[in-house]
């Protein structure tokens, strides 16, 4: 098994740092483009998400991104250090959130509704779990390997 991981603080251009590692580290372990495309897409959210957290209650902690190859799924995790802003929306409570966010106006474009985000990585993302805690909480995304994977090569043990 092996693990990579990345921190970084709540700067937003840093989720696109996070994009590019996660997608390095999946073209080596054989993951197909198009499956790439959902991987990016996810761990972007994840670790906007992340950011955006960080930003309104822990400016100075680091986001955590840590990317798991096992024997046959690839986890990537990202978590923050910041308490939930009145824990997390139910799903019903979300759709009611999205449809008084689309009559406020363009003003409040910022202020989506909570866990919008989540419900957007749900949407590109077949094993997914939230684990909330007191202080931060994990977003932890799988998906699976290919049978004939490629094993993670360093620099100074790729073979010519």
């Amino acid at each position: 098994m092996s693990t990579v991981e990345l921190r970084f603080t709540a700067v937003p251009a840093h989720v696109r740092t996070a994009r590019l590692v996660v997608v390095s580290l999946g073209r080596r372990l054989g993951l197909d483009e198009e499956l790439l495309d959902e991987v990016r897409l996810a761990v972007g959210e994840a670790a906007a998400r992340a950011v955006r957290r960080h930003q309104a209650s822990c400016p100075t902690a680091a986001v955590l991104v840590r990317m798991t190859a096992a024997e046959d799924r690839f986890v990537v995790e990202v978590a923050d250090r910041a308490a939930a802003p009145g824990g997390p929306a139910a799903p019903t409570d979300l759709l009611e959130d999205l449809a008084a966010h689309a009559g406020q106006g363009a003003e409040d474009d910022d202020a989506l509704p909570p866990g919008l985000d989540l419900a957007v990585i749900g949407g590109l993302v077949d094993d997914l779990s939230v684990h909330e805690q007191p202080d931060g909480s994990t977003v932890v995304m799988g998906w699976p390997l290919p049978g004939n994977r490629h094993p993670v090569v360093g620099p100074t043990e790729a073979s010519g």
